[in-house]
């Protein structure tokens, strides 16, 4: 008999890898770390690990029949609930490997994470049409347990209404959600372009998820975006003015953390949030130097990135965390013109960093200028005052004379008002 529990106690749950060769991209000592970290991040308790070595995946049930026995007495012994699998799973294994626990896998994990992140109305339709497209062949036969969500880990999202009708439905609900998330980007296209005519270029934080992206997106900006140590703790992207040491002012994006294996339909349905990172003017890829994986997984973010179509976009690396070092790791350390190393949490190297991104910011470089004002020119004098930063403004002979450094399409606008002192 299957044990009861309080709702609010964790889920139990038994991790589930298969080490396979290389062609099949089997499971790691770090996926499996990995798998237990994003676990945790969805609120499960993590009551043990099964391990498999194979030649091959098996179609019916990727571990074997002999395999599913033991794995099945060994959830019943820890007396999980959940058993999350690293790989992906069809819907014909999801269904031959289900018996008195429920089974998700890796998608679904991550899925159920970002349900429980996304905070605005964009991001929840993108995780409802993400859910609603991972769910749709998997609601026949003995795989109908699935459509019923709101039960425990893997099954938050779109509501139960919606995911226990027939396909053409689901269908409809798709077509709808498409439709207003199309919508939203007509929105965010036209919030971007208002933003980029007021002359600043946008800058990105891209990186591999827990990478520090948040803490550095804070520390530039002086906001409180929410920090987590929990993977995709950042889910929705957040827009805020940076200023430069020249006095230039930027905007910082912070956006979504990548990790491994995202699922291209993942990929696909959170491209309203990713335009932020395809209309930068300057990416800053952030990653965790002191993780021993950062190396694979910066690979796996500049694979995503190729996935957007945005290698061409100027990129500074940044490393994070360089306080986690030991003092002669830090010693050996030297920034350069496309490398920064950087503790957003003590602040070590933010102003070099400030410094890179002035240099590599493509768009208006500021530029000093003197200009004179008659009283009744209070547009132009207002750009100057929006738009640059004012040094000094006097009054002279009937006229307004300012210093300022303006951007150098201003100074171009202006020019007939330059004059030499």
């Amino acid at each position: 008999m299957k044990r009861l529990r309080p709702v609010s106690t964790p889920e139990r749950a038994l991790l589930v890898g298969v080490r396979l060769p290389a062609r099949y991209d089997g499971t790691s000592a770090d996926r499996l770390a990995e798998l237990e970290a994003l676990a945790r991040s969805a609120g499960a308790d993590v009551v043990g690990r099964v391990e498999q070595q194979r030649d091959r995946p098996d179609p019916a049930t990727l571990i074997g029949r002999g395999k599913l026995e033991e794995l099945h007495r060994e959830a019943d012994a820890r007396q999980a609930d959940l058993i999350i699998f690293d790989h992906n799973l069809s819907p014909t294994q999801q269904r031959n490997l289900s018996g008195g626990q429920r089974v998700i896998d890796r998608t679904q994990l991550i899925l159920d994470i970002f349900a429980r992140r996304a905070r605005s109305h964009e991001g929840q339709l993108q995780v409802e049409l993400a859910q609603l497209t991972y769910l749709l062949p998997r609601l026949t036969g003995k795989g109908v347990e699935l459509s019923r969500l709101g039960g425990g880990i893997g099954t938050r999202g779109p509501g139960e209404t919606q995911l226990e009708t027939d396909r053409r439905r689901i269908r409809r609900r798709i077509g709808k959600v498409r439709e207003e998330l199309e919508r939203v980007r007509r929105r965010r296209a036209q919030q971007r372009g208002a933003r980029q005519a007021l002359g600043p270029g946008t800058v990105a934080l891209v990186g591999y998820t827990n990478a520090g992206k948040s803490t550095l997106f804070n520390a530039l900006t002086r906001a409180e975006v929410t920090v987590s140590s929990k993977l995709f703790a950042t889910l929705d992207p957040t827009v805020r003015g940076v200023e430069l040491p020249s006095g230039r002012r930027a905007l910082l994006a912070d956006t979504v953390g990548f990790i491994r294996d995202l699922p291209p339909g993942l990929v696909a349905a959170f491209q309203a949030t990713l335009e932020e990172v395809q209309e930068a003017a300057l990416m800053l890829h952030v990653s965790d130097i002191s993780n021993p994986q950062h190396v694979e997984q910066d690979d796996e973010v500049r694979k995503v990135l190729g996935e957007l179509g945005v290698e061409a976009t100027p990129r500074l690396e940044v490393f994070n965390k360089t306080d986690l070092l030991d003092a002669d790791e830090r010693r050996r350390l030297k920034n350069s013109s496309r490398v920064a190393f950087v503790s957003a949490l003590t602040g070590a190297g933010l102003p070099e960093l400030r410094q890179q991104i002035e240099l590599l910011l493509p768009g208006d470089r500021p530029v000093r200028v003197s200009l004179r004002f008659s009283p009744a020119r209070g547009r132009e004098r207002a750009l100057v005052h929006e738009r640059g930063r004012v040094l000094s403004e006097e009054f002279r002979d009937g006229s307004v004379l300012i210093e300022a450094e303006v951007p150098e399409s201003v100074a171009r606008e202006l020019e007939k008002f330059a004059f030499c002192c």
